[in-house]
């Protein structure tokens, strides 16, 4: 009977202590789901920031995009173009310097008629080998991070380059960290090799192409611009570009002044080929105005070719061609 009363005692005590260990271990379970998500938050966190400074990073890391007002300001930034798509493209100014070490330092700069997010659009699209010509392969694309408005991507291709009467490709493998917030692209190359350095960043910032109408006020916001030019004010870009290449071996003259001036003219027909969509765009958001002007100039290319022709019989002979010409582009009265 004793022996039985102990044995009830010690199996209660069993139990007792085996709930008692239960509810501890329920009570720190649910602490530990609680922090889960801060704990992968500071995880993800701490993993971008860590890929920031690592090139070498391959994982894919997605955040969820936030909703912007991004795409609603460029409609109404295009809706001005549409207005008023009148715009002469300036050549761009590119300098060139010698830092100790390297082979150039380039610095680039040119206005373009469209908004800023219009031409990030351009600069950072996947598929823009139909622009830049320079661009023979793009060979690989990855992306390593994406936060919605700022994407790191791994970028492997191959590029034209032509100078004087010389031509040839050269592999370009890159790491770029492109954000939208600031539209700033930051490149830099994977791994060393022939070049010791290649890296350098473009910047697109806004420029108030009508700013003019608001005088004597001086906007400094697109809040205060659009106030101040009743909506009607047209936004175009400053773009910037910083480069710098340093190859393992600098180069001895001539061949360094070669090379500098394949890097020069590489780098205008770049800046020419987006000059060029952007002038695109610019007709496909006013195509009578883009008609009329193309009209222009190639009447204006016919006057000079008459104009150079010496002899008279050939001179009168082309005008009867270009007339005729004329006339077939003319609407036929109903």
């Amino acid at each position: 009977m004793g022996e039985t009363e102990v044995t009830t005692s010690s199996v209660n005590v069993t139990k007792n202590e085996r709930n008692g260990h239960l509810k501890a271990f329920d009570l720190v379970f649910s602490k530990t789901l609680l922090q889960v998500p801060h704990m992968l938050q500071n995880c993800l966190k701490s993993q971008l920031k860590r890929l920031a400074k690592d090139d070498g990073v391959k994982t894919v890391i997605s955040v969820p995009k936030k909703a912007t007002s991004l795409e609603v300001d460029l409609e109404k930034q295009l809706q001005a173009w549409r207005e008023n798509p009148s715009w002469a493209d300036q050549p761009p100014d590119i300098k060139v310097s010698v830092p100790k070490g390297s082979l150039c330092n380039l610095s680039v700069n040119v206005n373009v008629g469209l908004p800023p997010d219009a031409v990030y659009n351009i600069v950072t699209d996947p598929d823009n080998k139909r622009v830049f010509k320079n661009i023979k392969e793009v060979i690989s694309r990855k992306v390593l991070v994406d936060e919605g408005s700022r994407q790191v991507v791994e970028l492997e291709q191959a590029a034209l380059w032509r100078f004087l009467w010389w031509s040839g490709t050269i592999a370009v493998h890159v790491l770029v960290d492109q954000n939208r917030e600031d539209h700033s692209m930051k490149f830099k190359q994977v791994k060393t090799g022939f070049m010791k350095r290649f890296e350098g960043c473009w910047r697109v910032e806004p420029l108030f192409v009508d700013e003019k109408t608001c005088f004597p006020f001086k906007p400094k916001t697109w809040t205060d611009y659009h106030s101040c030019t009743g909506g009607k004010g047209r936004i175009g870009s400053k773009v910037s570009l910083e480069q710098l290449i340093q190859p393992a071996i600098v180069p001895p003259p001539p061949i360094s002044w070669y090379l500098r001036g394949i890097t020069s003219k590489t780098t205008e027909m770049l800046i020419n080929d987006l000059l060029a969509e952007a002038a695109r765009i610019r007709g496909e958001l006013n195509p009578e105005k883009s008609n009329k002007e193309l009209e222009m100039s190639q009447d204006q290319e016919i006057l000079s070719q008459v104009d150079n022709v010496s002899n008279i019989k050939e001179r009168w002979a082309l005008r009867r061609r270009n007339a005729k010409q004329y006339h077939r582009r003319l609407p036929t009265a109903k």
